[in-house]
């Protein structure tokens, strides 16, 4: 079974920097499509980035040249780069691994941009 546990969430300002990781275990890491998806209150989970086992990336349009996703396929981790975040970034992030019918969710981590 599959536990994905995500860690680096916090408090910062706008236009300051985090980095979230995942540590995943139970699951072959390297051949699942790891991302980042992220819940505001009163909206709907929404993707923010992915990766491919391969290393593809995505991101949404509203992250783009700003956050960076990455992955350790030695360590079964994954990380998400936030740089110059936003009001609008704040949300509770959860990892996410998928491959085929096989999907996993960590708990989440709390991410809240205030001045």
């Amino acid at each position: 079974q599959g536990q994905l546990v995500e860690s680096g969430g916090g408090l910062v300002q706008p236009g300051e920097s985090l980095r979230l990781s995942c540590a995943a275990s139970g699951i072959n890491f390297s051949i699942y499509t790891m991302r980042w998806y992220r819940q505001a209150p009163g909206k709907e989970r929404e993707l923010v980035a992915g990766i491919t086992g391969g290393g593809n990336t995505n991101y949404a349009d509203s992250v783009k040249g700003r956050f960076t996703i990455s992955r350790d396929n030695a360590k079964n981790t994954v990380s998400l780069q936030m740089n110059s975040l936003k009001f609008e970034d704040t949300a509770v992030y959860y990892c996410n691994a998928q491959r085929l019918y096989f999907n996993y969710w960590g708990q989440g981590t709390q991410v809240t941009v205030s001045s």
